[in-house]
């Protein structure tokens, strides 16, 4: 069979949630979910470290952070760990990057493996943005996700067609500080957004360390709501908290979701081009984002912990020529397994990515059953108190039926209070009672057996993988650049 093309185009911070097809109860996303309508969404796809950086190093080498060197945004991705671009190049793909790089900003960690390419440095502008390419930085007018897309589009026209392609479009949207496009002014207007079933969670059973993270959604700063605070809401206490809690939430999502649908369009424009060039059938057409983010959900917004709106990855796959149309994959997946599987999808062969340790999920896409599939996920969020946010390092497992977290606190200190030694804390979460993540049963009498499981489950993933657990402040942490 003719090699397939592969288009794989990735968001910045778009949760899954926000999406139609998988049920959204904020917006529609008409040109997502023809992908899903038209191939198979994927109901258990989970990143290994919910921050930028990390989770695109991984998506490349199909690594887990310790091995890829880019454990937290500052971080720089180790260059001498191949990726699956590069191994596609090597096997003949034409290949291009347009957008969103975020892996490192100095001579040695640019982009490689790609025949063209065009990127951000850093987070990039959403009007105007200034892009580096391998001929240096000029700004670029126009709308970011616009602009990707006709770079794309570019691509596409100007490809060799007697050679197979693969294209990696990386949006920068709809990641912070939301700015959409004024030709969505009028949409999801801020008074109409659903607000969550969990927004108003007291977080009375959870560690101390989540309770403190600075992720409310009063903490949302005046770029990210952008309308004038009324004065009534400037007051103290819970109820003026609520109130105003509320007021930020509808702008906030306003703009969110009003950058999630030029990138919808966006996707809408390529499956287009793909058509009237005639090569629809034999490509792959990925569509997924580089984590989940919180849309209010618990009374949060951003990413990094390990609950469900933040863990999961959107992935809708669309291959006419492999996948069945409207199929739905239910086993654990990990951002780790993706270079596996676009390689053996390519028929490359895996040794060309010989750090990867992944695998490939190709056999579900088609439909198969993999019976010695394993169902649970590995994740470590690495990037202890940062900055702005203050959410702790943790680890832990998702199996279908429950989730173990530890936040490995001892010699770290507390987020927000560095001076401060706590405890380990341990959250358990019985995913079939309380499939919305809102009571911590890690204490419980009940629990008792499911929780020492989880722990050696924790401990075996973390030896497989080659991972060591935290056992104290002389633990030997990630550093760049690697000895």
């Amino acid at each position: 069979m003719t090699r397939p093309n592969i288009v794989f185009v990735m968001s910045d911070d778009h949760a899954a949630h926000s999406i139609s097809a998988y049920g959204s109860r904020v917006n529609t996303t008409p040109h997502m979910d023809r992908l899903a309508d038209e191939g198979a969404r994927m109901d258990a796809v989970y990143c290994t470290n919910a921050i930028c950086t990390p989770s695109r190093a991984s998506i490349l080498t199909g690594t887990y952070s310790h091995i890829n060197r880019a454990p937290s945004i500052y971080s720089e991705f180790d260059y001498r760990v191949h990726t699956f671009p590069e191994v596609l190049q090597e096997c003949g793909y034409q290949t291009a990057l347009y957008g969103k790089w975020h892996l490192g900003h100095t001579e040695v960690a640019r982009p490689r493996g790609f025949d063209d390419w065009r990127i951000f440095p850093g987070q990039g502008d959403y009007f105007d943005p200034v892009m580096a390419g391998p001929d240096g930085e000029e700004k670029v007018a126009g709308y970011a996700t616009d602009i990707v897309t006709r770079q794309s589009l570019d691509f596409l026209d100007a490809r060799d067609p007697e050679k197979p392609f693969c294209l990696l479009v990386h949006h920068k949207a709809p990641h912070r500080p939301w700015i959409p496009h004024p030709r969505y002014d009028g949409m999801y207007e801020a008074g109409t957004i659903p607000e969550p079933e969990t927004m108003w969670d007291e977080h009375e059973t959870r560690a101390q360390v989540v309770r403190e993270v600075a992720m409310q959604l009063d903490d949302l700063r005046p770029t990210d709501y952008k309308d004038e605070l009324p004065a009534e809401l400037e007051g103290e206490g819970e109820e003026a908290r609520r109130a105003r809690s509320s007021w930020k939430y509808q702008r906030y999502m306003r703009d969110y979701l009003r950058c999630v649908q030029a990138v919808d369009d966006s996707v809408g424009e390529i499956l287009d081009h793909l058509d009237e060039q005639g090569i629809a059938e034999n490509t792959i057409v990925i569509y997924t984002s580089d984590q989940g983010f919180f849309l209010g959900d618990h009374g949060w917004f951003d990413k990094r912990l390990m609950l469900d709106e933040s863990l999961t990855m959107p992935m809708l796959v669309r291959w006419p020529a492999q996948v069945p149309a409207g199929s739905h994959v239910t086993d654990v997946v990990s951002n780790v397994d993706f270079a596996a599987t676009l390689l053996e999808a390519a028929g490359a062969e895996l040794s060309g990515l010989p750090d990867q340790q992944g695998r490939s999920f190709l056999a579900q896409l088609r439909g198969e059953d993999v019976e010695d599939w394993r169902q649970a996920v590995y994740y470590r969020y690495w990037e202890h108190d940062d900055p702005e946010h203050h959410a702790p390092a943790h680890y832990g497992v998702r199996t279908p039926t429950h989730k173990y977290i530890r936040y490995y606190n001892d010699g770290l200190g507390t987020p927000g209070s560095s001076d401060r030694i706590m405890p380990v804390e341990d959250e358990l979460y019985d995913l079939v009672a309380d499939p919305h993540e809102m009571t911590n049963v890690a204490t419980e009498p009940a629990y008792v057996q499911v929780l020492g499981e989880l722990q050696e489950l924790t401990a075996q993933m973390q030896a497989e993988v080659g991972d060591a657990p935290y056992e104290g402040p002389d633990t030997p942490r990630l550093e760049w650049p690697m000895a």
